[in-house]
């Protein structure tokens, strides 16, 4: 009895050994699940927190689960200023924000917020990452981008009229980065702030305006707080947005697992510029239910506005060279994309 349990175990050992090698254990059964963290300071309800937390989704089923993303909206986990240090420092694996509330941080990329006259976000979306292919500026290299994207037109919202420059004159402006350059140089007063404070800035009388894009009326509810829409376009400016990863936990992951995020970032750059004018569209259509006041402002007022930003420009380009960053030939490449691309 004893040979035969003996020869019994000999017998499943060897049948054990010959499924195994048919069939193998998957090369990712006993791999471990990736847990990362995503920080973000859009609130919950802005479809700019949606598409984020989608983002996250997609990475989650894309990998088949073998990545997991737990997503902080709301500035909870880092406040928008220190999202991007956190980001290198690790305290959260991925974020997004705002690139101009580190003014100086990125000085090559504030090209892109420049008054160039923007017509729409999609453009700034695909021109920012387009210029971050060609430059690949080295203010990023402590991190993995893993894209950029840029508001629509940034425009003049106040709490009274604003038909010219001498109505604007003095006026304290919320503002940030090269905006408040924007703003001095149109003759009001910046006062610097994050989004997440305009809202109470505005409502108490602390600023008498904001430069935004349209969709903020809406997504930031600052149109319950401004009475009248400026249409400067002739001296727009857009904002850059970076979403980012920790570059040591980038550079961990699985080079399947880097591609498919890469794929999902290619994609999620036509999104986000969609998402953009959509919102825009959303926040004047909020402004018009409000029965909020456009003012138009005549050909040659646009034209005094963008005459009057023309110096932020021209200096931007002087402080890059001192840098002996290639300012001027972003800026060429920046005003060439957009001639070829708004309409």
């Amino acid at each position: 009895m004893k040979r035969c349990a003996f020869f019994s175990s000999i017998v499943t050992v060897f049948c054990l050994m010959f499924v195994f090698s048919v069939v193998p254990l998957s090369s990712h059964a006993q791999e471990k699940v990736i847990n990362l963290s995503f920080s973000n300071f859009f609130p919950t309800s802005h479809k700019n927190s949606i598409i984020m937390d989608q983002w996250c989704k997609e990475v989650e089923k894309r990998t088949k689960g073998r990545v997991k993303i737990t997503y902080y909206p709301g500035a909870v986990l880092t406040p928008a200023g220190q999202t991007y240090d956190s980001v290198i420092n690790g305290i959260a694996d991925i974020g997004e924000s705002v690139l101009g509330y580190t003014k100086g941080r990125f000085p090559l990329t504030e090209v892109i917020d420049l008054p160039l006259g923007y017509k729409n976000a999609y453009v700034a979306t695909k021109m920012i990452n387009a210029y971050f292919k060609k430059f690949n500026p080295k203010e990023f290299e402590k991190v993995k981008v893993m894209y950029l994207h840029a508001h629509g037109p940034g425009i003049l919202f106040t709490k009274k009229p604003v038909n010219n420059l001498e109505d604007l004159k003095g006026m304290k402006v919320r503002s940030t980065g090269f905006s408040a350059k924007v703003a001095a140089a149109l003759g009001a007063s910046p006062v610097a702030m994050p989004q997440t404070e305009s809202y109470e800035a505005l409502r108490t009388g602390i600023v008498q305006g904001i430069l935004n894009p349209i969709e903020a009326m809406k997504g930031w509810k600052i149109g319950e707080v401004v009475n009248y829409t400026v249409e400067n376009y002739g001296s727009a400016y857009s904002t850059s947005f970076f979403v980012v990863m920790n570059k040591q936990k980038w550079n961990s992951l699985p080079p399947d697992i880097k591609k498919t995020i890469e794929s999902i970032n290619e994609e999620w750059i036509e999104r986000q510029g969609r998402l953009w004018d959509e919102i825009d569209r959303e926040g004047r259509e909020f402004m018009v239910q409000r029965k909020n006041k456009f003012i138009a402002l005549s050909k040659d007022e646009d034209a005094r506005w963008a005459e009057k930003v023309k110096p932020v420009i021209n200096e931007y380009v002087s402080e890059l060279k001192t840098k002996g960053l290639p300012g001027e030939e972003a800026l060429k490449f920046c005003i060439n994309y957009l001639k070829a691309n708004q309409k």
